[in-house]
């Protein structure tokens, strides 16, 4: 009985070479041109373990695991609505200090900026 290993994971090159392209913004410190290079192939490789997970308990359980499982893993940073909400009770029932009055504000305000004009 033979066992199949899944195949080494390794970003096309297109895409490595388009890491290296965006890394330029950084070439005039070497440590953190390499660490850019590095975070997107780590952060790439941990996508495609998690697909791949993802893909076995769809096929193998069901697809609502798949979801809760990639939703879990990969949450998407909340919305400047939820930022908003967050910062205001955070304002008004909490005791925040002179920066997190300012971060408060902000937050309040770019959500502010994007509601459409009264008429």
């Amino acid at each position: 009985m033979t066992q199949d290993y899944p195949k080494p994971i390794a970003p096309p090159p297109e895409l490595v070479q388009q890491w290296w392209e965006e890394a330029d913004q950084y070439q005039d410190d070497p440590k953190t041109y390499f660490d850019y290079v590095a975070t997107e192939a780590a952060q790439w490789g941990a996508d495609q373990e998690l697909e791949a997970c993802c893909h076995c308990f769809a096929r193998d359980l069901r697809e609502s695991l798949a979801l809760e499982l990639r939703a879990r893993r990969r949450p998407k940073p909340p919305s400047l609505k939820e930022q908003a909400y967050a910062a205001l009770d955070a304002y008004i029932y909490g005791n925040p200090d002179h920066s997190d009055k300012q971060n408060t504000y902000n937050i309040i305000r770019r959500a502010l900026e994007q509601l459409p004009d009264a008429k």
